[in-house]
């Protein structure tokens, strides 16, 4: 049995524990918003924006965005199971030459995505399956045409990567503040090349509170903070940290607008540098459309 078939049998039989058996059930096709918001600390997430490092002037570039499918629920008024799709990408800018930028380095990614929850007096619990496929290229900008050759020898690593993930949260209302707190554990059932460590792990929070500021143009305002703790390998195992601090305009899980300043350091997320370690300070813009 795969780990797809396998990943969505445990979110029936979670929910066929939970609800009684003489429930009704109701089914939807595209339905409204999205049941599982994006992590905003974790890097491979799909989201739009933009995040720029004062210190050399590069830009990481996001495109991408999640859409639920079918919805499945134990009630008229709420979702409790969705399956849908995610495609994403994120590209490494170096420069702006010649009415161009020049994109020196490129992640994609896409695949399948199940996400059930389940609500209680103030909290609500998550869970999240992810089936994903990732590649990563170099791309023009890290060529020197005039040289005929690859900038500072570094040549492509022909790098693919198929994983599946399951993410368990908890969202708390507090009233004054939402926390939202959660762990996953992925395995990587192919990758090239080869010296990465099957599993890798993560915990993180998101806390935002929309009642300091207030509304700007009748929308609401949240401050926010998140945090995401990566534990991966290459010949061992270490760990990555990126903290993310700012504000969103619009609700914290509606369409909005987010600044923030961002703070990582760990393995580099781009593919093609799998091997660095770096440490990075960046300016970003989020659009979120939900």
């Amino acid at each position: 049995m795969n780990l797809r078939k396998s990943a969505l049998i445990f979110l029936f039989l979670l929910a066929s524990i939970i609800y009684p058996q003489e429930q009704n059930y109701y089914f939807s096709f595209l339905p409204p918003g999205l049941h599982f918001i994006p992590l905003r600390a974790n890097m491979q997430e799909a989201r739009i924006g933009t995040l720029y490092y004062p210190d050399n002037s590069d830009l990481k570039l996001d495109i991408g965005n999640d859409v639920d499918i079918f919805g499945f629920s134990w009630s008229k008024e709420k979702i409790d199971l969705t399956l849908g799709v995610e495609f994403m990408a994120y590209a490494l800018a170096t420069s702006y030459s010649g009415m161009r930028l020049q994109i020196d380095a490129l992640d994609g990614f896409f695949g399948g995505t199940a996400s059930f929850s389940k609500a209680f007096d103030r909290n609500v619990l998550q869970i999240r399956g992810r089936i994903i496929h990732n590649s990563a290229h170099m791309v023009d900008g890290h060529y020197d045409f005039s040289k005929n050759e690859w900038i500072d020898d570094l040549r492509p690593i022909p790098i693919s990567r198929n994983f599946g993930e399951i993410t368990l949260a908890d969202k708390y209302d507090e009233g004054n503040y939402l926390l939202r707190y959660y762990g996953s554990a992925a395995y990587t059932i192919l990758t090239f090349p080869d010296d990465q460590k099957k599993y890798s792990f993560a915990l993180g929070f998101e806390l935002n509170s929309n009642k300091i500021i207030g509304k700007i143009f009748g929308k609401e305002t949240n401050l926010f903070c998140a945090y995401q703790l990566s534990i991966h390998g290459i010949s061992v195992y270490a760990g990555d940290n990126h903290i993310m601090t700012g504000i969103k305009f619009g609700g914290w899980d509606d369409k909005g607008i987010a600044l923030y300043l961002s703070y990582f350091t760990g393995n580099d997320y781009f593919s093609e540098y799998y091997y660095k370690r770096i440490e990075k300070i960046g300016i970003g813009i989020s659009i979120d459309f939900i």
